[in-house]
């Protein structure tokens, strides 16, 4: 699959999950922690990659939500996107992800608000980067 590239961001991290990470700018500069659950420190004022997994994959994806939306002359701007990103052990040894992206998608019928969402889901990066090795599921609500 070849990718013509538009932008690239840079970021760099230090002590793993319970360092620290940051762009060159200094715009994103966030303390890491293993959460309790995980048997980590959970260090309050801390995030983890999952959160921050989270954050980008919701942005993105609400972006792309826009963008289909656009070209169908459709408005969207009152949508949200909440993604809940998971780890845990795999059957095979190692980690895994799990996503649920929860699209609150109003004024629109839910088979359309469907629609559109699986044609975000079809169009945003964080989605294509992740299919076939992370399961998504979509939850649509109007």
């Amino acid at each position: 699959m070849a990718v013509k590239p538009l932008y690239t961001a840079h970021a760099t991290a230090t002590g793993g999950r319970n360092g620290h990470s940051a762009t060159p700018d200094g715009v994103v500069a966030v303390d890491l922690s293993i959460p309790k659950a995980m048997g980590g420190p959970g260090k309050p004022g801390a995030t983890t990659p999952e959160d921050l997994f989270a954050v980008g994959y919701a942005a993105c994806f609400s972006s792309a939500l826009d963008y289909v939306a656009r070209l169908q002359k459709k408005d969207v701007t009152a949508s949200s996107i909440t993604a809940d990103v998971t780890i845990g052990t795999r059957d095979e040894g190692g980690f895994g992800l799990l996503v649920t992206l929860h699209a609150h998608v109003p004024s629109f019928e839910q088979a359309e608000a469907e629609a559109l969402v699986h044609e975000a889901h079809a169009v945003c990066p964080y989605s294509n980067a992740v299919k076939g090795n992370v399961p998504v599921d979509l939850v649509v609500t109007v």
